[in-house]
């Protein structure tokens, strides 16, 4: 890989590594989860949406696509980043990070239910049981009070993120990303837009949450999209999904520096199996893997698989 392919490969392991930092400083200061994600969606459409209605087309392609961009924008957008943010609120930004890290082994058993019937293999199957052990471990100290709820929530996020993918690999393949991600930052902002003006605060909020509210817009979503399409052309969309691996350990990192979370040792061992569980569960199966079954990856034409994803956090 090139000097350049490494530096985006760097850039997007902070990138989609830092968004629960900043969710947790916003929501703690606090600031509702409805405004916290209309902040983030509305700043991301602004920065988008002129590189999008600069290729051309955009209205045609939502008006051929809208159902299953409709579709796309709850289950990713709208849904997750609202049960997220709301799960942080009694979450440590750590604990969310590496739940989040189940993505991948969710998307497996979701590629199986939208009808992918390739084997799982021994190596997969006790992948997912890796995997799986790692979030029993994270999880079980929580299971009391409010925690159980956040937790669900976080398994929600997790569901969606592992599903929308699909979406896109099945309808909206010949979709340019921009004219995928803007219109539905937009959608996203414009429900979440009443509840922010209900809920928006009576105060300027400080420095350190205008700043975080501002990198969740237009660092993690604005930016991320960009750098994450010219890591594509850079090294391939197969080799750019590894920074599904990479988020959660900065996530881990990001919490313990910043916001004094601990670094238990539970959380290094739940690291740890989800990690492993992760990189099992979504091997290929060898070389004479089908073309369909390569990981997902966002380009300019929406080249996906159907058993992995990237999210956004």
């Amino acid at each position: 890989m090139t000097a350049r392919g490494w530096f985006l490969f760097s850039l997007m392991g902070v990138v989609w590594g830092i968004p629960y930092l900043m969710i947790k400083v916003a929501v703690d200061a606090p600031l509702s989860p409805s405004m916290v994600v209309f902040t983030r969606c509305a700043l991301g459409a602004v920065l988008l949406l002129p590189f999008a209605l600069r290729q051309g087309g955009l209205i045609r392609v939502v008006r051929s696509h809208w159902r299953p961009m409709l579709a796309f924008a709850c289950i990713e957008i709208i849904g997750p980043w609202f049960t997220l943010t709301d799960a942080e609120r009694h979450l440590s930004s750590s604990t969310a990070g590496l739940l989040i890290a189940g993505v991948p082994i969710v998307g497996v058993l979701m590629a199986r239910f939208f009808g992918d019937a390739e084997r799982l293999g021994a190596r997969r199957v006790a992948g997912l049981a890796l995997g799986l052990s790692g979030v029993t471990v994270l999880t079980v100290p929580h299971l009391t009070g409010g925690d159980a709820r956040s937790l669900a929530e976080v398994l929600l996020t997790v569901l969606g993120y592992a599903t929308a993918p699909l979406i896109a690999a099945r309808y909206l393949k010949d979709v340019p990303t921009l004219q995928l991600t803007a219109p539905c930052l937009a959608l996203a902002a414009v429900v979440y837009a009443p509840a922010a003006a209900v809920t928006w605060p009576s105060s300027v909020p400080s420095p350190q949450v205008l700043a975080s509210l501002a990198g969740l817009g237009v660092i993690c979503t604005a930016v991320a999209f960009v750098a994450f399409l010219e890591l594509i052309k850079e090294v391939g969309p197969t080799r750019s999904t590894v920074i599904t691996y990479v988020n959660p350990a900065v996530a881990v990192a990001a919490g313990a520096l910043f916001l004094g979370e601990d670094l238990t040792v539970g959380i290094g061992v739940a690291f740890t199996l989800i990690l492993a569980g992760s990189v099992l569960a979504t091997a290929g199966p060898g070389a004479g893997r089908r073309d369909g079954d390569r990981p997902v990856a966002w380009s300019a034409r929406q080249t996906s698989r159907a058993d992995g994803r990237v999210e956004c956090p």
